[in-house]
This record gives C-alpha cells, structure tokens and sequence, in this order.
C-alpha cells in the first residue's frame, strides 16, 4: 500500500542533516585509534516509482538494505554505503533469482545518491541523481523537480496563482536544486508544457527555511488502474539549522 503524501513528507525528517552526516563520515577515520581504516563510503536514498510493480527488495551487490518489503510510491531514507563500483538490483520481495531490474553504479566518496526504480514493470530502469546538499539562504528553500511518469509528456513545474519553477521535463528529465522562498499551504501544479492543462496536483505544501526537497511526478498519464494515476509527491531529502 502507498505511503499516504504526508508520510512521504517525512521520510527523511529523522535525518539531522544531510551535510552533517557526510561530516560525519569524512571524520569517522580521524576519531579512531585503531590501525585500520574505515573504507570510503557514500549516502543512498532509494525511490519505488515503477508504477504497478508490487513489493521489492533491494540489494547493493548481494547486500540486501530493506528489511520490509519496498512498494510503489514509498522508499528509504538515506543509507551508507561503500564507495566504488557497485550493482544495484531490485528484486520481487522474498525472491533472490532474476531482478526486476539492475543497474551498474559508481558511488564517489562522500557524495549523496538518490537511486529511483522507474518506468512499468515491462520496462524498468534504475536512475540515479547526486544530490547535491547545499544549505539554502536563509529564508529559502530549495526543490528539485523529477519527471518520472513514462507516457506524460513534457511537463512544467509550477506554483498555483504563482511562480513557474521549471519547464519542458520529459521522462527522466530533473533539475538541480532550485531555491525558493520558504512558504507554506500553497499547490504545486504540473502543466502540459506551455499550456495551462494541469496534469497532476499536490495541495498543503509547506517549505521550510533550511530545507531540501525533491518533488517528483510518479504514475501514468494513461492509467490501467486507480492506483497508477498521475501524482506528485515530496520528499524530503535534508534540512539545516
């Protein structure tokens, strides 16, 4: 079962902060007596945005890193992981044969991943975005915006009655992290690019100063079912004090 949107709001709200935690990282060798040295690791967030694929596992190579099933419309928050060239597969829950999809990645020391299971169940595909974790000025947000509806068709991203953020995505098209002022109870629109046709919609929206999301455009423009329609959500992906 989806994640309701408020919940997908908050995955991440236990993270004290994204740079914080690659600080951490970077440390760890330096707080250590010991002789041996910590290998290089990265931080990896994984999306399920492959619109009826039922409940999956994911592995980093043979390391399994879910402990419940992952499904359509939810993730996990931010894990470490070792740098380096590795293999991301997914596979159904509770099987460990063909994956559903696999992808080589390269993870860089110290970075930050965001890894998005993408497209039908025919066709999947593995993206993945470094997520760059800048702290915003203060008063300001910042958002990214990911396309990842396989039959929309070009989008804009936009805020209702307000400004428009971005413009002519096609699947798989994202952007940076663009800031925004800090605001609350507002509507993100996603457009028909360079009309006015309103696609998908998400209400009661609140950025706050200090933080980074990432808004992304999941399902299917021509739906087979109630549960692979167009729809936005938000996540968070860090915050800053």
């Amino acid at each position: 079962m989806k994640l309701s949107k408020d919940a997908i709001r908050n995955w991440h709200a236990g993270i004290l902060s994204g740079l914080l935690m690659l600080s951490l990282m970077l440390s760890s060798c330096l707080k250590s007596n010991s002789s041996d040295v910590a290998p290089p690791t990265a931080l990896v967030t994984v999306i399920q945005a492959s619109p009826d694929e039922p409940g999956l596992d994911f592995y980093l190579n043979s390391s399994k890193i879910n402990e419940i099933p992952i499904a359509y419309g939810t993730g996990l928050d931010y894990f470490s992981a070792f740098a380096g060239d590795r293999t991301a597969n997914f596979y159904n829950s509770g099987t460990y044969g063909s994956p559903v999809a696999t992808a080589p990645v390269t993870l860089e020391p110290n970075m930050a991943y965001s890894l998005f299971l993408e497209n039908v169940p025919a066709n999947p595909g593995i993206l993945l975005l470094t997520d760059t974790l800048l702290k915003p000025a203060n008063g300001k947000a910042a958002v990214r915006f990911v396309n990842l509806s396989p039959d929309a068709p070009a989008v804009d991203l936009a805020i209702q009655g307000g400004a428009t953020i971005t413009t002519n995505k096609l699947f798989k098209g994202y952007t940076s992290f663009i800031p925004l002022q800090a605001q609350s109870n507002f509507t993100f629109q996603v457009l028909k690019t360079g009309t006015s046709t309103v696609l998908a919609t998400l209400s009661n929206v609140n950025l706050a100063s200090g933080y980074l999301y990432t808004v992304m455009l999941e399902g299917l423009n021509t739906p087979t079912n109630s549960t692979d329609t167009l729809n936005i959500i938000i996540i968070t992906n860090a915050f800053f004090n």
